[in-house]
């Protein structure tokens, strides 16, 4: 490649690579939840979802990628520019994720919490 071909894009984070990046950040978070459940006031099911939300929010915003995306060389970029995202778009992501949306995949391979947020799943490539 030289300079004339323009940036290099990263290629897209396989659905596997994103399914066991969830479990590590759903894991950890249920983690968290059991710790910390018996010194809150309200103790439900429910805390193991604010948790993943704020854990994936808070890191992706300031590393691009949740703790599971980094474990797994994932990470979260604008589309199709794979510039960092704002945070707002972030927080959007996320509760998107929480609602279970991105069930359903657009023929490129984007969930749709990506589709909706202009985002993108790519590998990293160290």
């Amino acid at each position: 490649m030289n300079w004339q071909d323009g940036p290099r894009l990263l290629p897209s984070a396989s659905l596997g690579r994103r399914v066991i990046a969830l479990l590590i950040d759903w894991t950890m978070s249920r983690l968290i939840a059991s710790l910390i459940g018996p010194y809150l006031a309200i103790q439900t099911d429910f805390n193991t979802l604010l948790i993943f939300y704020m854990e994936v929010t808070v890191l992706t915003i300031l590393f691009q990628s949740s703790a599971g995306q980094r474990i797994m060389a994932i990470k979260v970029v604008s589309y199709p520019e794979q510039l960092r995202v704002p945070a707002k778009k972030i927080a959007l992501r996320t509760l998107l994720i929480c609602l279970v949306i991105p069930a359903v995949f657009t023929k490129d391979g984007r969930s749709v919490h990506d589709l909706l947020t202009n985002t993108q799943t790519v590998r990293e490539l160290y």
